[in-house]
């Protein structure tokens, strides 16, 4: 468990250095490609869509998860020392949450508010060629928000609870490919039937996660002052935001933060006492407080384990 404890905070340190290499060679990259290459409704008749999706899901996953079991499990123990946090670091992205909302933000003061449409554009799924600054701000930060969970404190969380039994890379692995199929192919549109078990399987995996993020958020506020800003979000607004989970994480921080998070005709999460314009250092600065408590509590826990 001493291992596992370094490795984690190993992980932090090369993501806070590094960041995530601009590289097709990423393995969520390469991941995603080849995700892409079969993610096509239009490949397989509709009556066997959804069946399709689950066989080249469970095949995916356990291809994506199978390199880091073999270091896991087969890695020389010194090898094994220098290539566990950069494996570890793969799987989950804290540093580029916040280099995509400081790209939204230079390409609004940059280039107005069809730079900023544009740069939003790359982070969300709606359209966002009539945003308002504050609509674009908002694409921008509740990504972030929402990510804090699915991007973060998952990957760590299922690398914590499975280190015990000697599976902690291949959980986080597993656990990255889920999110990322859910990412591409969890959509109402013509994906339904063949995202319906990467939507299914991500609700499920990010279930105690997103929870967790929420109640370490609600600790993080409290020590700033602001729990009751935050609980009362959390308790009024977590439900507003479609599916099970991204509520959860986007309340905690906007109600904490003073902010709203809006998505034109479908949610307005958070009381809006602030302009996302004024409270965006705040939210970058909630979700390291809550990413650190969150991980030195799971350092912590795996010494104390050993």
């Amino acid at each position: 468990m001493v291992f596992a404890a370094l490795t984690l905070a190993l992980a932090l340190v090369v993501d806070r250095l590094f960041g995530d290499p601009r590289t097709p060679l990423h393995p969520v990259a390469l991941f995603g490609r080849f995700v892409g290459w079969w993610g096509r409704p239009g490949r397989y008749p509709v009556r066997l869509q959804r069946a399709a999706g689950v066989v080249l899901w469970a095949v995916s996953a356990c291809l994506f998860a199978a390199p880091f079991y073999l270091v896991e499990h087969h890695a020389p123990p010194l090898l094994l020392l220098v290539l566990a946090p950069f494996l570890l670091k793969a799987v989950f992205a804290w540093r580029s949450l916040e280099e995509h909302a400081a790209s939204v933000e230079a390409a609004l003061a940059g280039g107005g508010l069809d730079a900023g449409r544009t740069a939003a554009g790359m982070l969300v799924s709606r359209d966002t060629s009539a945003l308002s600054a504050e609509e674009i701000r908002s694409a921008a930060y509740e990504s972030v928000a929402e990510n804090l969970s699915d991007s973060i404190v998952a990957p760590l969380f299922w690398f914590a609870v499975f280190a015990p039994f000697g599976l902690g890379l291949t959980a986080a692995a597993l656990y990255r490919s889920i999110n990322c199929m859910d990412a591409m192919l969890g959509y109402t549109d013509e994906r339904i039937r063949l995202g319906w078990c990467a939507a299914r399987a991500d609700d499920l995996a990010n279930l105690v996660p997103a929870r967790l993020t929420a109640l370490v958020g609600l600790l993080y506020f409290g020590v700033q002052g602001r729990f009751a800003p935050a609980w009362q979000a959390l308790s009024a607004d977590r439900k507003k935001r479609p599916g099970y989970n991204g509520g959860w994480p986007m309340s905690v921080v906007a109600g904490g933060v003073g902010v709203r998070f809006c998505k034109r005709g479908i949610y307005a999460i958070g009381p809006g006492e602030r302009s996302l314009a004024e409270g965006g250092n705040d939210i970058i600065a909630s979700v390291r407080g809550i990413t650190l408590i969150f991980a030195v509590s799971a350092i912590i826990a795996l010494f104390l384990l050993a």
